[in-house]
């Protein structure tokens, strides 16, 4: 929910505040949007097809509900007046950081170090070391996304909110589906959900927040206002339900089913 989270939002962080300061909001939102639907119809899908996920109750009395509030905070935000303004990028980031103090404060307890005791953790130069490499290349990686997706949004003749909402969230769920894979194959489904309801959570509040306090951000195609936010709405509160049937605190691969389902829907309504 949160070191995990923040790693595999960064690409989406990048993302979002290279294109809107290069003068493509629609990219910026697209992506954060789109981002947020692949984690869960997507990435989400991918996981528990691969194995069911035990559900902790955490999910229902912290994690989901924080989600929701996030989504909505941003909608009602963004919705009436078509701007994400600085102020409320500014409450967008208090609202994400007294949100990690009462996680690390209040439910740093029920955290159990799981990591064998001959792990040998890093040493600082190569922490230094490797935060650099990863951030050089995120930031060369977003610039070379951002220049092929105004490409190809120019090439096929579609608005840069459909390549952000589509090909450019998909690439930067990508870390996501990767740590939720690694996750699964040892055997921390737990990480796995967290990570995806956390990253979800962060890319409104951080990435959004921080982006919009730097530049506001103008929705420029009304489909993000009119669409892709009530498919964000619809497949965030999906969730909740899909986690207690059949089965109780539960995903298995009938619910990946419906999860992908919804996802190909969208993405066919979107691009047609």
């Amino acid at each position: 929910m949160t070191v995990v989270s923040f790693a595999t939002s960064a690409p989406e962080l990048i993302v979002s505040i290279k294109a809107a300061l290069d003068g493509f909001p629609d990219l910026a939102l697209g992506n954060v949007v789109g981002s947020n639907i692949a984690n869960l119809g997507l990435v989400l899908a991918i996981t528990v097809l691969l194995g069911s996920i035990d559900v902790r109750k955490s999910f229902y009395t912290t994690d989901w509900p924080v989600m929701m509030v996030a989504s909505l905070l941003f909608v009602g935000f963004i919705y009436f007046d078509g701007v994400l303004q600085q102020y409320e990028g500014i409450i967008m980031v208090v609202f994400l950081f007294l949100f990690l103090i009462y996680l690390l404060r209040f439910q740093k307890t029920a955290v159990v170090d799981e990591m064998p005791e001959d792990d040998i953790p890093l040493p600082l130069y190569k922490i230094v070391m490797f935060l650099g490499i990863g951030g050089t290349a995120l930031w060369g990686g977003s610039e070379l996304l951002i220049d092929g997706a105004v490409g190809m949004a120019s090439t096929f003749g579609v608005s840069d909110r459909i390549i952000g909402i589509t090909i450019v969230s998909v690439g930067t769920s990508i870390p996501e589906l990767a740590a939720s894979i690694i996750a699964i194959l040892k055997k921390e489904k737990a990480i796995s959900l967290g990570n995806l309801i956390g990253s979800n959570i962060f890319n409104l509040l951080a990435v959004l927040g921080i982006t919009s306090i730097i530049t506001p951000i103008t929705v420029v195609d009304q489909g993000l206002l009119s669409s892709d936010i009530f498919w964000m709405l619809g497949i965030s509160f999906l969730i909740l339900p899909l986690v207690f049937f059949p089965k109780g605190l539960r995903l298995g691969w009938r619910d990946g089913l419906v999860l992908m389902i919804f996802y190909i829907v969208f993405v066919y309504l979107t691009v047609t």
